[in-house]
């Protein structure tokens, strides 16, 4: 199967599946034209890629051998460089034509810049939208720019889209106030818990597109993202949410976003694969 926008890259190394035939597809989108403070997120999908050199494809919580599960991996997305939202439109069109050709596949993005979970909701359409970061993201536009990174999740709002955010503790006035005037509801992680987890997003309309910008964690887990914030999340705590949102929802599609580096084996890159893993793998098991 050939695809549109996308060129060749480094590749998941275990046996993979034809994409037409796969139940999970990869997708990487070396992205990170708006970048505020640390640039390398464009470096994200080949280090998290090159990561999984280091992770077991057998999941001891799952009792389920990656190497077993119909996963295709077809690149990443040739970017515009710069463009946010040119780059966002051929992530949307590679998406709708992968959905085209396999309906019943899961597209799992890797990036690469926030900005571009935008052409991932347009091109799925899911109803709700769960996300995992530090900062709620809900400006109308940052730096002239309202395709930024900082303000991804006011456009997906602006979709129409139901909102849940989680490990939050970044924002602005105008963006707290915004999402009270939209409903859209958050918690901040000094409040995260399982229980508060689940107590929003049981009553989400499915299905459910899920998000995590890498910086969510703790920043001793994630030294290489974008905007880095002290006081995140453990990485149990998203892996149990993980497990619970695809055991009780149906999720379209995810992503795992912001992951910067100049190096290969940057812990920022591992957690972000040994995530991947878990994601993939709490799937699968249903």
């Amino acid at each position: 199967m050939e695809f549109l926008y996308t060129y060749d890259s480094l590749r998941l190394e275990f046996p993979l599946t034809e994409p037409e035939k796969a139940r999970f597809v990869i997708i990487g989108v070396p992205f990170d034209g708006t970048t505020s403070y640390k640039a390398g997120a464009r470096f994200g999908p080949t280090l998290i890629r090159h990561a999984t050199l280091n992770l077991e494809s057998y999941i001891l919580d799952y009792d389920i051998d990656l190497t077993e599960v119909p996963i295709a991996d077809i690149g990443d997305i040739a970017v515009v460089a710069g463009d946010p939202r040119r780059t966002a439109d051929r992530v949307r069109e590679t998406l709708e034509e992968l959905k085209m050709k396999n309906p019943g596949a899961v597209p799992v993005l890797l990036g690469g810049e926030h900005s571009q979970t935008l052409g991932a909701v347009e091109a799925l359409r899911p109803k709700s939208y769960v996300v995992f970061d530090a900062h709620l993201d809900l400006r109308d536009s940052y730096e002239d720019n309202p395709y930024s990174h900082a303000c991804v999740a006011r456009r997906i709002s602006e979709l129409g889209v139901e909102e849940a955010m989680f490990g939050i503790r970044s924002g602005t006035r105008e963006e707290v106030n915004y999402a009270e005037e939209k409903g859209i509801r958050w918690v901040h992680a000094r409040d995260y818990s399982f229980d508060a987890f689940v107590d929003l997003v049981e009553t989400l309309p499915e299905p459910v597109y899920l998000s995590v910008d890498i910086d969510v964690f703790d920043l001793s887990l994630v030294p290489s993202t974008g905007t880095p914030e002290a006081g995140g999340l453990d990485f149990w705590d998203v892996v149990r949410a993980v497990e619970w949102l695809t055991e009780n929802k149906r999720v379209a599609g995810l992503d795992i976003m912001e992951v910067a580096g100049e190096r290969l084996g940057d812990p920022t890159a591992l957690t972000a694969a040994k995530l991947l893993f878990y994601s993939i793998g709490a799937m699968a098991r249903k």
